[in-house]
């Protein structure tokens, strides 16, 4: 059985009648697309076969569109955009496709070709993967301490740090407070303030962070291409002899308008570690700064404290001066009436030269300090001064826990004895068991961190320098031999296309660089642990100088209220005639050198406060019961 037969036995209504013409849309639609492109492929030839300017300035157009594409490209967050920029008629001898397989015209422009093929996509896929690329080692933070685990938990504390330490965060930018302002001493207010301000050591650490700022800006603009002109004039005359052709020598002008385009692609991310470089040491730069401004903070409040202390020894040495001048002239009278001695008197007056040679020396002290505040402040050291009022003598002696000799005829106001203690105890309402965060606030384990992220880019920028590099130069301008038609169309050149520079052969250079750049990348590592290590000794010193030295300044001021019975006692006695004047000047002596013990005790715990808050890093506030106690 024939195959009409069947065919008549399947549909016996079909016989006699003809089989209408079936359409299909989707050929139908493709072959008026094809029509349109072939009828817009006519028309484009024709106009650029009349038109050789609409030819040179389309193929120009053309490469321009493919420089953009290819920036875009380089890109990550606008490769997603380049795609669609691409024409790329011109480059048919290089890549092997035409610019109809990827884009077809429409009435919006031109529109990605859905009819290209994913073997014509290929180059494009290898374009943006060869400028995504960065060679060289990706930055992981190295543990802090090597092989050596963290400690868990202060010495000097007994729950300090209860919590897993961990590699310090670069945290330096979060805001620290005046945190001197617990001291509750309106003059060092002032002087913080003027350091903050004035400080030129301040000044400079500013200007090191805009000079690393700036050299960020510099490295990202190995982003963009780099255009320059350089116009020109010249009038020149040719040698009649350079050649036997020469038909004998001309004079002419030559003006020459010029555009230099050249631009680096980033292929290998060469660019992109130097802007990973220096943005980590511009990072550190700011570190660095806040660790300036921390020092000098801290020096600051340290010399005004031991400046307070001078100031309150020299009073008692001046106070001791006129107890013993009385004693002396009680020795004299004594001596006139037969009752004392020779040695009586010279003894006396030995104690008096003695306390008297004393003044010098502790004013000189004071002097220095004076200096080095001014200079800490910005200000001038021959007009800057403190001012020492008998007020604040009687605050200074109640912050320090002085008790005030008979002779201090002033009243203390009220509340200084309460300010005095709350300063006097600062160390002991600094957080120490803090967690390990705290201790990251440091910005000088913040930089030591950012210098190795900054050390480890620098490993990827020797590496990039065993590739190739690929530049795309271009030229365009105007040239002519007469002014009045130097930009006329005709006087127009150019020339672009790119140079790939291959290192083949350099001496090891690029191998000594890339040894170099992984030396100094472990450098910055022991710098960074040797930091670490540097934070935890601070904070052990200041918590056992806390502890030890309260200690130490509880004994002492027991020993200074004995010392005082005991001169009280041998005054009596020696007004009695009980014992002579030797005893007398012993116990003066005594009582002398503990009250000097005292204040230099008391100028130490304030010192080693302000030390342990450095130390912390100051990245602490004071909670609640602090806030009401210095409002009270």
């Amino acid at each position: 059985m024939t195959d009409d037969m069947k065919s008549e036995i399947r549909n016996p209504k079909s016989e006699g009648r003809p089989k209408p013409e079936t359409r299909n849309p989707n050929r139908y639609e493709q072959r008026r697309r094809e029509d349109g492109k072939k009828r817009m492929k006519a028309e484009i030839g024709k106009a650029e076969s009349r038109n050789p300017k609409a030819r040179a300035f389309h193929s120009a157009s053309s490469y321009f569109c493919f420089l953009l594409s290819t920036f875009l490209l380089s890109s990550s967050r606008l490769r997603v955009f380049a795609v669609s920029l691409i024409e790329l008629r011109p480059l048919k001898c290089l890549f092997g496709f035409r610019a109809s397989d990827f884009l077809r015209p429409s009435v919006f422009g031109l529109r990605i070709s859905s009819a290209a093929s994913g073997a014509s996509l290929v180059p494009i896929a290898v374009i943006a993967a060869l400028v995504g690329c960065s060679v060289g080692p990706n930055y992981h933070r190295p543990p802090v301490l090597g092989t050596n685990a963290l400690p868990a938990a202060f010495s000097g504390a007994g729950a300090t740090n209860t919590g897993v330490w961990k590699p310090a965060q670069p945290s330096a930018h979060l805001p620290r407070g005046s945190w001197w302002e617990i001291f509750g001493d309106p003059d060092l207010n002032r002087f913080e303030a003027l350091a903050t301000t004035n400080n030129q050591q301040l000044a400079a650490a500013y200007a090191n962070f805009q000079q690393a700022r700036a050299l960020v800006n510099i490295a990202q603009a190995g982003y963009w291409p780099q255009l320059s002109t350089a116009p020109s004039y010249l009038r020149e005359r040719t040698s009649a002899n350079q050649s036997r052709l020469s038909g004998g020598s001309s004079t002419f002008n030559s003006f020459i308008m010029p555009l230099d385009a050249s631009w680096e692609l980033d292929l290998w991310g060469r660019v992109r570690r130097q802007v990973e470089s220096t943005g980590a040491r511009m990072t550190a730069s700011a570190d660095d700064l806040e660790s300036s401004k921390l020092a000098i903070q801290a020096e600051v409040a340290s010399d005004y404290f031991n400046l307070r202390s001078l100031d309150a020894q020299d009073k008692v040495l001046q106070e001791t001066v006129v107890a013993y001048r009385r004693s002396l002239e009680l020795t004299q009278n004594r001596r006139k009436g037969g009752i004392a001695t020779d040695l009586d008197v010279s003894q006396a007056e030995t104690q008096l030269a003695s306390a008297e040679a004393q003044i010098p020396a502790v004013q000189l002290q004071r002097a220095k300090f004076l200096h080095a505040l001014a200079v800490l402040c910005g200000q001038p050291a021959p007009t800057f001064d403190i001012s020492v009022t008998k007020s604040t003598l009687a605050v200074l002696a109640a912050i320090i826990g002085l008790p005030l000799p008979a002779t201090f005829d002033v009243n203390v106001p009220e509340g200084a004895v309460a300010a005095g203690e709350r300063a006097i105890g600062v160390g002991s309402r600094i957080p120490v068991a803090v967690p390990s965060e705290l201790l990251e606030h440091r910005p000088d384990i913040a930089a030591a961190e950012r210098l190795m992220a900054a050390a480890n880019a620098d490993v990827g920028v020797a590496c990039a320098a065993f590739y190739p590099s690929v530049t795309i130069n271009g030229l365009a301008g105007f040239q002519s031999v007469s002014a009045s038609t130097l930009f006329n169309w005709e006087s127009r050149f150019w020339s672009v296309g790119p140079t790939l520079s291959l290192p083949l052969f350099t001496g090891g250079r690029n191998r000594a660089q890339l040894a170099a750049a992984r030396a100094s990348y472990d450098v910055t590592v022991a710098n960074y642990r040797q930091t670490v290590l540097s934070a935890f000794q601070d904070v052990e010193d200041q918590l056992a100088a806390q502890r030890l030295l309260a200690q130490q300044f509880e004994k002492e001021s027991a020993a200074l209220k004995s010392s005082r019975r005991t001169l009280d006692i041998s005054m009596t006695k020696y007004k009695g005639g009980v014992i002579t004047y030797l005893e007398v000047a012993i116990a003066q002596s005594s009582s002398l050198a503990h009250e000097q013990t005292v204040i230099q005790l008391s100028a130490q715990r304030l010192s080693a406060a302000v030390s342990l808050i450095k130390a912390l890093g100051a990245g602490w506030a004071a909670d609640a019961d602090q806030v009401a106690a210095q409002k009270e």
